[in-house]
């Protein structure tokens, strides 16, 4: 009887998707941010107004354009997708530290789920987290500055592969922390330097060419820039091109994710 319990389970878990956990564990992502919308929805529109406020009276509405569009137009897209990118690595790596912590992360463990479901399921959180904060910063655009998009399809494309791979990160970076000042190292000196060296505020064709090299070989790079060409209809590169590489950027770490989970790598010691 147990054998045939312990087969059964097996079955469950490394053969056909157990959509009921994978959509449990989802769920439970999901409402760890909204219960805190004040803090996870909110509090990123305010910092991305704030970016914008601050940049607009520094420079002033003569300050030129950037691509052939005024420099605050240029500047929009790269505010959101860091604002998505912030907060879609924050979900997942805050999740699952925060349960190594405090002992818990046994809890996600134990059920029958496979390591790529829990991979998705942790994903589905950040990517749904980047997506509402996306589109909540585009409908205050749209009703303070009249910002339309150009291209949706091209900007709800990046602004879902930006939540995935920012969340894989997360995912990764949180497995590998043990404590909140290790994440919080991670944080401060690989993640937001990215974020802010990745042409959000500037057009790479102004570095000099050893820059841009550095700034092309930066994933972040292609997320901003195909959210721009998707929001206001110009880039720096190729959308096709930064598809390709933040998917195949994406996958990998997917792939890391899954490898950890599936060794129990700093989960089960």
């Amino acid at each position: 009887m147990a054998q045939d319990q312990a087969a059964e389970m097996g079955v469950r878990r490394f053969g056909r998707v157990n959509w009921l956990g994978l959509a449990t564990l989802a769920k439970r992502e999901v409402l760890r941010f909204l219960t805190v919308w004040t803090q996870t929805l909110l509090a990123p529109l305010v910092t991305a107004g704030l970016f914008l406020l601050i940049f607009s009276i520094a420079i002033g509405p003569s300050s030129g354009a950037v691509m052939g569009v005024p420099f605050l137009t240029f500047l929009i897209p790269g505010i959101m997708m860091m604002t998505v990118i912030q907060n879609a690595f924050a979900n997942t790596s805050s999740s699952i530290v925060i349960t190594k912590v405090q002992g818990n992360i046994v809890d996600t463990l134990m059920p029958p789920l496979s390591p790529m479901e829990l991979v998705l399921g942790y994903l589905a959180g950040a990517v749904v987290r980047g997506l509402c904060v996306a589109v909540a910063i585009a409908i205050a655009l749209a009703l303070v500055l009249g910002q339309g998009v150009a291209h949706p399809i091209w900007a709800l494309t990046f602004v879902l592969l930006g939540g995935a791979m920012m969340g894989a990160v997360g995912i990764v970076a949180g497995i590998f922390a043990n404590k909140f000042d290790q994440m919080a190292a991670i944080t401060n000196f690989i993640v937001t330097p990215l974020a802010f060296l990745s042409g959000t505020f500037y057009s790479v064709d102004a570095l000099p060419a050893s820059l841009q090299n550095f700034t092309r070989v930066n994933p972040i790079f292609y997320l901003i820039d195909g959210t721009r060409y998707g929001m206001i209809g110009v880039s720096d590169g190729e959308p096709i091109l930064g598809f390709v590489v933040v998917a195949s950027v994406t996958s990998a770490l997917i792939a890391v994710a899954y490898a950890m989970f599936r060794t129990g790598y700093r989960l089960k010691s």
